[in-house]
């Protein structure tokens, strides 16, 4: 279908009603529909293919909690035109519930038990097309501004009294919008200080030691806001694993094979910006396999964390043992593959 259709999602209810009325009010003819966690898919596709016929644009309200990754490659896969993922943001609040380590209400997240508002509000940010805030004092927006800058660095940032982009452009393609969060193609942010923001990143070539870096977790967790990124286990050679740390919650999560361990044939078959990924890493020894990790936060200690880090790292004799030997250490971390590890703080 022609019709353009535009996610809006958002912890801030007031921030999310802000922006769809903004929406509403520069595009005559658009209709809303709203779209709960606990909802079915099928059933918003439906309503949107019933609407779409008398619509100039179709604009999605998704709840509270709602995974704005999950509606976008719902509405893409029924026929419909996505033009923008929007996240709202109260620009009072998101600096503040960005670290809170509370849970939604379970029956308003639609599962059983609630996630995290800090984890809930990253996986928004860094999924949209678009960070629209609404509210707050210069001071806020300042300050919001420059939180979203580390957490989402190549994504536009518009404030509602000074407009919106529009939004009825070409089609977004769900490998595109996918690659912007998969922990192979996602561009992560660079080192940064943006007043008392501190973004740090850590590269490295050298295998982790399994029970060196889960014994490091905690600490890594707890004195960061955010931290992302893929990272080389020894006892896992073959696979690439995904750190997604929020609310002083590390997940790691098994994010599939190394390029470098798949036969030549089999590289076309990969996505683009995978491949494009596995270029810029390239060791003509080692592949694709690297250590980066990125931190969030305020007034981070980079020095202490490429040293919690580094000290987490092979020894030269370790590494030299190859492997096979590698294979044999205990790894706490045995249980992520096929679901998730989880570390606490």
């Amino acid at each position: 279908m022609s019709v353009p259709v535009v996610l809006v999602a958002g912890l801030h209810g007031t921030a999310r009603a802000a922006v769809v009325d903004r929406l509403l009010a520069d595009h005559p003819g658009a209709v809303v529909i709203r779209h709960e966690p606990r909802a079915g898919l099928d059933e918003l596709v439906a309503g949107l293919r019933r609407l779409a016929p008398a619509a100039a644009l179709l604009v999605v309200e998704v709840g509270d909690a709602g995974e704005p990754r999950v509606v976008a490659e719902a509405v893409i896969g029924g026929g419909l035109r996505l033009t923008g993922v929007l996240a709202a943001l109260d620009a009072r609040h998101m600096p503040i519930d960005i670290i809170r380590g509370d849970r939604l209400d379970p029956v308003q997240a639609g599962q059983g038990l609630g996630p995290h508002v800090a984890e809930v509000l990253a996986r928004q940010i860094e999924y949209a097309t678009c960070l629209a805030l609404a509210g707050g004092d210069a001071e806020d927006v300042e300050l919001a501004a420059a939180v979203l800058a580390h957490l989402a660095p190549c994504t536009p940032v518009h404030h509602l009294r000074d407009g919106l982009p529009r939004l009825t452009g070409p089609a977004l393609c769900p490998r595109e919008l996918a690659a912007r969060v998969d922990p192979g193609t996602a561009l992560l942010p660079c080192d940064a200080q943006t007043g008392a923001v501190t973004t740090v990143v850590w590269r490295r070539l050298r295998p982790l030691h399994p029970a060196r870096l889960y014994a490091a977790a905690g600490e890594l967790a707890a004195c960061t806001v955010r931290g992302r990124g893929r990272f080389w286990l020894a006892s896992r050679h073959e696979r690439m694993l995904a750190w997604d740390a929020v609310a002083g919650q590390v997940t790691v999560r098994d994010a599939g094979l190394w390029m470098a361990v798949l036969p030549e044939a089999a590289w076309d078959a990969l996505d683009p910006a995978r491949r494009a990924g596995a270029a810029l890493d390239w060791n003509p020894i080692i592949g694709d396999r690297v250590q980066h990790l990125v931190f969030t936060g305020p007034d981070l200690d980079r020095d202490r964390i490429h040293a919690l880090l580094d000290a987490c790292l092979l020894t030269p004799p370790e590494a030299l043992a190859g492997s096979a030997a590698w294979r044999a250490y205990d790894d706490p971390f045995a249980r992520a593959y096929g679901t998730e590890a989880v570390v606490s703080r």
